[in-house]
């Protein structure tokens, strides 16, 4: 796995160099904004075998990855790695990194970052277990500890439980445009 800054990919695209380019965010993220050459695929749906057989001709060719900051950038190429596939590169500080350098994007409906998402939520959680502990009962504190734990774990693991039920959610989701 290697990793590029955005300038690096901004040079490559110019120099007309074929980018197969995922963004693993959620929908929604990706219809606010992306990498004018990006599609989305995002993160819990990431089938890196299946991906890597339906690319035909540029299977040799490195498949470069990115998201919102390039965490989930990164544990895309993990995934892709732990699959037997080398050749891969993420894109360092993401889509808000891109759009500071100047690359074209596609901006649409403003959204809620997930990120965000998990902070109001854990945020609330935290709130709702202390209340709850000091009017009802001191065992609803264990609310409180138990969020406070997973954040701890997200920090750690570079996982979020959290944003992954979040990112599930149908606000989350874009509804598929009609066929005819």
């Amino acid at each position: 796995m290697s990793i590029i800054t955005p300038q690096e990919l901004a040079k490559l695209c110019k120099d007309g160099k074929k980018i197969d380019l995922i963004d693993v965010r959620t929908p929604v993220e990706y219809r606010e904004v992306h990498i004018e050459i990006a599609r989305n695929v995002p993160l819990d749906q990431l089938d890196a075998v299946a991906l890597m057989q339906g690319r035909n001709d540029s299977a040799n060719e490195p498949l470069y990855f990115i998201c919102r900051s390039g965490s989930r950038g990164q544990q895309a190429c993990e995934k892709f790695l732990k699959a037997g596939f080398s050749n891969v590169v993420n894109i360092e500080g993401g889509t808000m990194a891109c759009v500071e350098a100047g690359l074209p994007v596609v901006r649409g409906k403003k959204a809620i970052s997930l990120e965000r998402q998990v902070r109001i939520a854990a945020g609330l959680l935290v709130l709702l277990g202390a209340v709850l502990g000091w009017f009802f009962h001191l065992a609803f504190i264990g609310l409180s500890a138990f969020v406070g734990a997973g954040l701890v774990f997200a920090g750690i693991t570079d996982t979020c439980g959290m944003g992954m039920i979040l990112a599930r959610m149908p606000w989350n989701q874009v509804k598929a445009a009609p066929t005819n």
